[in-house]
């Protein structure tokens, strides 16, 4: 969806407006390409749109081992790792594709666009504003083949990044992602985000609504939610995040929808408990902690301690009791003191949650977070990530052995012939459906079934199928 002036655009007419525009089709016609993505179900979600909207235009993606004309590479600045691998994949993806005109994008776009621009074989860099105009750019590029091709980048400033660029992409037949949000305002002292992505935006409650019905009249069963801080839905609008949610629910022909994170000052009372009584939206929560130490969240710059962060997965629990409850945690940032994990550590052992995504610091140019005294060694990151997992794993097979025995209704997800076939359970328990009993006509459907036991690898319980 777009929004042109008041009314809200449906993306397949976007490109209507594109050709009124005087955008040359005929350049686009026959032509293929590639597309790399690193990073979040955001960025996955952009790409996606991006192949749709081209696909639109007359281009194909190139087959494995079939030479690209387009080289489209969308990246994460997250850590300095990303950094890393975004350059590690523009380098190869220029080596096997020589001669493509190579795009990119994102998030280490945005941040070090003069990196990627000196990169050889790079000839466009667009911004977290730019990257809407993709279209417009590559015409340009393909209907003036005099131009020179010099890696040329454009990028605004944080405070003048302004466009939203819609996107509902369909991860498979089942599962569609929706952005509802981008950029955020928060400027934790260890985040780049807020830089690469500008500040909270949004588009509207209806265009988004709009959105899902239109994944559901393309099969769509489940959409996800995705954005850089979703909770704070409503800055350019004037709108609130539960309207959004309560008006998603009442679309027709979408049996679930999940919320990809929400920071927990903005996870209200409210929601939770339209979510326990909701149709579509599932009890599967995924909330940002960072740290358990207050003393560190305080250095971090989060808005809340850990005992709003507690109360508000009590509250989740009395609703819900079989919610399933994902939590991000980052070790070893800058001021954490052996105590101060300690403190953390206690505090997710002894906190009903089911899963811990563990991240270790890294160090970001430019981010407030390089004044603050004691850099934590690798070695100790390693270690301390090694114990957060480990408990992770402890959390998350109790919560999983726990429903053994029970029935649940299952999204299942197509499979290879001959192979398990797999889906989620309503609270994101993984399921496994032996290539036995799996078949075509379950797939994208709800099915009730038995949860038996863990599958050989542990990542799933068996399914158990009713007769009749």
């Amino acid at each position: 969806m777009a929004e042109y002036g008041k009314k809200a655009v449906p993306l397949h007419l976007v490109i209507v407006y594109t050709l009124l525009y005087m955008i040359d089709t005929s350049a686009f016609q026959g032509k293929k390409a590639v597309f790399f993505t690193l990073g979040c179900k955001l960025n996955f979600s952009e790409t996606s749109t991006f192949a749709k909207t081209l696909q639109q235009m007359g281009v194909t993606e190139a087959a494995d081992g079939e030479q690209a004309d387009l080289c489209l590479i969308n990246t994460c600045s997250v850590t300095d790792v990303a950094d890393h691998k975004c350059r590690q994949a523009i380098h190869r993806i220029v080596r096997q594709h020589p001669g493509a005109y190579v795009v990119v994008t994102g998030c280490y776009a945005q941040l070090r666009p003069e990196t990627v621009s000196r990169i050889e074989g790079v000839d466009l860099v667009l911004g977290s504003d730019e990257k809407a105009n993709l279209i417009q750019f590559l015409s340009d590029a393909w209907t003036q083949p005099d131009t020179p091709r010099s890696g040329k980048y454009y990028v605004q400033k944080t405070k003048d990044i302004k466009s939203f660029a819609p996107s509902c992409s369909r991860g498979n037949r089942t599962r569609f992602f929706l952005k509802v949000q981008d950029g955020c305002d928060y400027f934790c002292t260890y985040c780049t985000i807020p830089y690469a992505r500008g500040f909270s935006r949004n588009p509207t409650i209806a265009s988004l609504a709009e959105q899902a019905r239109q994944a559901a009249s393309e099969g769509g069963r489940e959409i996800v939610l995705t954005g850089v801080n979703i909770g704070d839905f409503g800055k350019t609008t004037g709108e609130q995040f539960i309207d959004l949610v309560k008006a998603l629910d009442d679309v027709e022909g979408i049996s679930r929808y999940r919320i990809s994170s929400l920071e927990p000052d903005l996870l209200s009372d409210e929601l939770i408990d339209y979510c326990a009584r909701s149709r579509a939206f599932m009890p599967h929560f995924h909330i940002p902690l960072q740290s358990g130490s207050d003393a560190v969240l305080r250095l971090m710059h989060r808005h809340y301690d850990r005992q709003l962060f507690a109360d508000k997965i009590h509250r989740i629990k009395a609703a819900m009791p079989d919610a399933f409850i994902g939590v991000d945690v980052m070790v070893g940032c800058r001021g954490e003191l052996p105590e101060y994990f300690e403190d953390t550590y206690q505090f997710l052992r002894d906190l009903d949650v089911t899963q811990l995504h563990v991240f270790p610091y890294s160090e970001r140019p430019g981010t407030s977070a390089l004044n603050i005294p004691h850099v934590v060694s690798d070695a100790d990151k390693r270690e301390r990530s090694r114990r957060l997992l480990e408990l992770s794993d402890q959390k998350t097979q109790a919560f999983y052995a726990r429903h053994i025995g029970t029935q649940a209704e299952v999204l299942f997800e197509k499979a290879t012939r001959g192979r398990a076939m797999h889906g989620f359970t309503r609270n994101y328990i993984r399921v496994e459906l032996s290539p036995r009993d799996a078949d075509e006509c379950f797939d994208n459907q709800i099915v009730t079934v038995s949860l038996g036991d863990f599958n050989h690898d542990r990542t799933a319980l068996k399914a158990v199928l009713h007769n009749g």
